[in-house]
């Protein structure tokens, strides 16, 4: 018997009345191989029916029916979308960002290394959820998401923005056309990199870079559940993890495991 998913969460978004969230680990799924665990990776040569399974399980595990788990065909951009009807499984909408006003409608964001963004407005019940990989966060996703939110009567100020379970400073190694791209943007941005032991190579923190844009956005909480995915691979799935490894699904690519975090209004 496998045990039920448990997510980690944020003590001041779990105080919200009419709110549920989880930020999910690979425990308590049924994928097998390199997808072991709770793989909710529709884009994964996973199983589909395994994949339902696991995101039905994530969503018993904060009492929701499986059916109002929504998610994005993400592209790493600044797009972020109104959510007021469950999605269309097969026309997923491309974005990074979604937001709602809706009881009943949870807002899920896949990961394996990038950053997930939770949000929530419990005076004005509104919510939203984002996925901030760098690109998606050097342009804009988290304040768009902010900026939609605010689009449904949320005020800023009273926003709880939670950073989930993502890659760490330690484990992402660039390149310098990689750091070049910030420091252009603007050469502030050159204090989320250090040297690391490659020569012309750095290492970057997409934590303190997205934490960063969260306090830009204006919120009034900002929190993080403080988990490097990388260098966890008992709780948590890595894109990074499974290149270095070489780890191959049944057609010999390289595949991996996807994250669920997700948020949802629910009635009284």
């Amino acid at each position: 018997m496998t045990d039920a998913p448990i997510p980690l969460q944020d003590d001041a978004l779990s105080g919200l009345s009419g709110i549920v969230h989880g930020f999910f680990t690979r425990k308590g799924g049924v994928s097998q191989g390199i997808f072991a665990g709770l793989n909710i990776g529709l884009g994964s040569a996973d199983d589909q029916a395994v994949v339902a399974d696991n995101r039905a399980r994530a969503m018993a595990a904060l009492d929701l029916p499986a059916n109002v788990l929504n998610t994005l065909y993400q592209v790493h951009s600044p797009d972020v979308v109104v959510v007021d009807r469950a999605f269309d499984p097969d026309a997923l909408p491309k974005a990074d960002g979604m937001v709602t006003d809706r009881p009943g409608l949870a807002l899920g964001i896949a990961t394996a290394d990038c950053a997930p963004v939770l949000f929530a407005d419990g005076r004005a019940g509104v919510i939203g959820a984002c996925h901030s990989g760098w690109k998606g966060a050097i342009g804009g996703v988290v304040q768009a998401t902010v900026a939609a939110m605010e689009s449904l009567g949320a005020n800023r100020s009273n926003i709880t923005a939670v950073l989930g379970p993502c890659i760490h400073q330690p484990s992402y190694e660039v390149g310098p056309e990689f750091q070049a791209q910030f420091v252009a943007q603007d050469p502030a941005l050159d204090r989320f990199f250090v040297s690391s032991a490659q020569v012309g190579h750095f290492q970057f923190d997409l934590p303190g870079f997205v934490l960063d844009r969260m306090r830009v956005s204006g919120v009034g909480r900002i929190a993080h559940i403080a988990e490097d995915t990388y260098a966890d691979p008992d709780r948590f799935y890595s894109f990074r993890r499974a290149t270095h490894r070489k780890e191959r699904n049944a057609d010999g690519s390289i595949d991996y495991g996807r994250l669920l975090s997700a948020i949802a209004l629910v009635s009284e």
